[in-house]
């Protein structure tokens, strides 16, 4: 039987949390082939308008052991930096992984950064085992946050 198992990261930035929600979360089909193009070959919409419902596919090089993944934005609250992802296809679907879904919400701090938490949760199909996948995955996001925040820092006129 398969089992539904989840984790949960923070990241704290120097970047106030509406520029790292717009450049690392809802722009970042657009600024992953130039920020990480050793991972992420390319990206675009394939559907929809990056509101509810749109998705998203992310070309990716050798370095990944799957050559895309799709993700559908099922929540957004862009006020509050808040949305919600799933895994469609690619990325494990299919192979090792049942369902995947990513919560993001990029939250304010008192001295003018944030802090991202990310709570993802996915369900494995019967007879994968996990092993080093989440620390891959912990380190996966956490180079996404930092690589859109190196830039952000270095082009303070950026997603303002």
């Amino acid at each position: 039987m398969a089992s539904t198992n989840s984790w949960t990261l923070e990241i704290t930035s120097p970047v106030a949390a509406p520029r790292l929600f717009r450049a690392a979360v809802m722009d970042w089909h657009t600024l992953a082939p130039k920020l990480a193009s050793h991972v992420v070959a390319s990206a675009h919409i394939v559907q929809g308008d990056a509101r509810v419902g749109s998705v998203r596919q992310f070309n990716f090089t050798s370095a990944m052991p799957f050559g895309y993944m799709k993700e559908r934005l099922e929540f957004l609250d862009a006020d509050k930096f808040e949305c919600k992802s799933t895994l469609v296809e690619g990325g494990g679907i299919g192979v090792a992984i049942e369902t995947a879904t990513s919560h993001i919400k990029v939250e304010p701090t008192a001295d003018g950064g944030s802090v991202v938490k990310v709570d993802s949760t996915y369900k494995l199909l019967p007879g994968v085992e996990v092993k080093d996948e989440i620390a891959k995955a912990k380190e996966s996001v956490t180079a996404i946050f930092k690589a859109a925040e190196a830039y952000l820092v270095a082009n303070p006129d950026a997603y303002n």
